[in-house]
């Protein structure tokens, strides 16, 4: 299973980035996310781990596998015969910047996995894209 989401966001690229990598206060204005908790210390980079547990989904350990400063990142989390990839990408234009959310799911037991739950994935990539809007448009970001 694949899937990706667009955003516009009508604010600086460093605020948005600033906002989207600092992963552990995304519960704070996402419902998709109960706890985001770093296994190290520092920000957010390449390596870099974190747990995560979102509403009806079992807790699972996110690792940052691509890092591009300002530009992007990619984590993956692995269980029960799929491995799981999301990815983050900002892109400047003219008034703030468009930011890509993307899903790919490969392995053994993906089709199913994309059966029985690939429209809540989908549900919630388009609901963290619209929270990520809403948190930098307002006077909450970070």
């Amino acid at each position: 299973m694949r899937f990706e989401t667009g955003v516009d966001i009508d604010a600086a690229a460093e605020r948005v980035w600033r906002v989207m990598t600092d992963v552990a206060r995304w519960p704070e204005f996402t419902p998709t996310m109960t706890t985001v908790e770093p296994l190290g210390d520092g920000p957010l980079g390449l390596g870099g781990r974190f747990r995560i547990k979102q509403p009806g989904l079992p807790p699972m350990v996110w690792q940052v596998t691509e890092f591009t400063d300002g530009v992007s990142f990619a984590w993956q989390a692995t269980g029960g015969g799929v491995a799981t990839v999301g990815t983050h990408v900002l892109t400047p234009r003219e008034s703030g910047v468009s930011v890509l959310l993307g899903i790919d799911q490969s392995g053994p037991l993906a089709p199913l996995m994309s059966l029985l739950a690939g429209g809540r994935t989908r549900r919630y990539v388009r609901t963290e894209a619209e929270s990520l809007k809403r948190r930098c448009e307002s006077g909450d970001a970070v």
